[in-house]
Order: structure tokens, then C-alpha cells, then sequence
């Protein structure tokens, strides 16, 4: 696994934010007149851009990145992370980000040998730090395919302040577009049901947490927070995605993300920065 610093610059521009608006249906600022980028669309800009010889049989990049799979067959998982911001991202303004794994630690699950990692992300913009990220990977074995598990016949209705949005194939392999992801879970069912073993597409977890981020914000600006997220299990495309934030403790906005079900797939939390 690479352990240098990868640096990458950008002249960041509206047409990625636009695009994400479009793909979920919520109003963009007027990033030409100057307003910030919300929160977490950051991961839609200073992408890395692996050569197609350096992805692994899953679409997912293998080598010469980072971080990379600490061994061959690994199902590679977001676990979650925690994002502090210290300002807002603006276009028109090139950007540098710098990646470097900060923490590599190995346990021993259920399925197998579990490798965690905890990447870094870095991004500065006219001299100053803008967002300083920690991203927690999880490495795992495939594990031998299994029957698909029941679900509940009956769903739980939307309630008034959830956001319901539909997961569809097309909208998966959008947002896979979108943010350079050429991982097959997200839109090759059946590599998912032939070789993973899931019953549907998955739900990228990026996607979850910007959906519980803008949520948590409610249009507010986005400068001088941090978000913390967690996702706690997997969401296929046939489960939906509702989205719900609720006041927390100390003017905090805790968020969450379930299935058309009721079962929680992911968690977070929006707060002011004290320092």
C-alpha cells in the first residue's frame, strides 16, 4: 500500500456542482457570483484519474493509488469519516488536495481478516486550508455467496421532513459518473449477484452522505463546520434512500438515512466549529 503524499491541483468550476444539483434535485448556488461550494461537493472535484490498466476485476482502482488494496480479492468498503471545514470552497480558484494514509490497522472479523484504513485528504485553496478530511476504508474478504436475506413486506411511510429519494440504476451509474467511480457494485448487477453476493446495485456511501449533509443544512452556509458520518449497512438500489435531520445537542443536526423500510443504513452529524 502507498504510504507518499499525492498532491493534486484544479481550476474548480460550476459544471460539477450543477451536475450534482441536477442528479438530486436541489438548488445550486451562484458559484459564478462568488457563493461557496457546499459541503461535501468537494468530492466531486480534484478527482484522481487511475489509467484503466491499473483497475482490479471490480472496477476499483488496484494500484498506483491510495490508498490501494492491502491484498488481491479485498472488498473495498466506506465506512465513513469526518469532514471539518474552515471555509468555503470557491470556482474560478484553482485548488490543490493532498492524500496520504494516516493510520493502517488489522483486525480479525467474521468473514476474515479486516484491514482498516484511515486516509487524509488535505485541500487548500489561495493559501489556506479549506477542508481537512479523514475517510475510514474498510478492506474484506469476498465472502462465499449466500442466499439473499428476507426483507419486510410492509414500508414505512415518508414522514413530513424526510426527503425520499428514488435510487435508481440510472441515478447510481450517474453519480458513479460523476465522481469517476468505476466500481461495479454501484451499476453491474450481475457482478453484484454473480460474484459480491448482494442483491441489488449498492448505494454509494459518498451519495448518503451528502444527501445527510444537505439535510443537516437546510441551505444554511456550509463555512466554519464539521461533519461526521457513519454507515452502518448496506442500502441496495430496490430499498430507496429517506433522509431525515433532527435538532441535536448544543445547536448540533444529527442526520440519518433508512430504507423504504424503516432500517437505518447510515448516520451523521452537523455541528459548528468551536477552534
Amino acid at each position: 500500500m502507498m504510504s507518499e503524499t499525492v498532491e493534486r491541483e484544479e481550476l474548480l468550476l460550476p459544471g460539477p456542482a450543477q451536475a450534482l444539483g441536477a442528479l438530486l434535485g436541489v438548488p445550486v448556488p451562484d458559484l459564478a457570483r462568488g457563493a461557496g461550494i457546499p459541503l461535501l461537493w468537494h468530492w466531486i472535484y480534484l478527482l484522481d484519474h487511475p489509467a484503466q490498466s491499473d483497475l482490479g476485476t471490480d472496477g476499483h482502482p488496484a494500484r498506483n493509488t491510495v490508498p490501494a488494496p492491502p491484498k488481491p480479492g479485498q472488498r473495498r468498503m466506506w465506512a465513513g469519516g469526518r469532514v471539518r471545514q474552515h471555509g468555503e470552497l470557491r470556482c474560478a480558484e484553482h485548488a490543490s488536495r493532498r492524500t496520504r494514509i494516516l493510520s493502517v490497522q488489522e483486525k480479525q472479523g467474521r468473514s476474515g481478516l479486516l484491514t482498516f484504513v484511515v486516509v487524509g485528504h488535505r485541500i487548500e485553496q489561495g493559501g489556506r486550508l479549506i477542508v481537512d478530511e479523514e475517510q475510514d476504508i474498510v478492506y474484506r474478504p469476498i465472502p462465499e455467496r449466500g442466499g439473499a436475506s428476507g426483507e419486510p413486506d410492509s414500508t414505512v411511510p415518508v414522514a413530513p421532513g424526510e426527503w425520499a429519494v428514488d435510487i435508481s440504476p440510472v441515478l447510481l451509474f450517474r453519480f458513479s459518473a460523476l465522481t469517476y467511480n468505476a466500481h461495479r457494485i454501484h451499476y453491474d448487477r450481475d457482478y453484484c449477484r454473480d460474484v459480491e453476493g448482494y442483491p441489488g446495485l449498492l448505494t454509494h456511501g459518498p451519495l448518503q452522505a451528502i444527501a445527510m449533509a444537505e439535510k443537516a443544512r437546510d441551505g444554511a452556509p456550509s463555512a466554519h463546520t464539521v461533519f461526521d458520518y457513519r454507515l452502518v449497512s448496506p442500502l441496495f438500489d430496490h430499498q430507496g434512500m429517506v433522509v431525515s435531520a433532527v435538532p441535536g445537542e448544543q445547536g448540533e443536526r444529527v442526520s440519518a438515512v433508512r430504507d423504504i423500510h424503516g432500517r437505518q443504513t447510515a448516520s451523521g452529524r452537523l455541528r459548528s466549529r468551536q477552534d
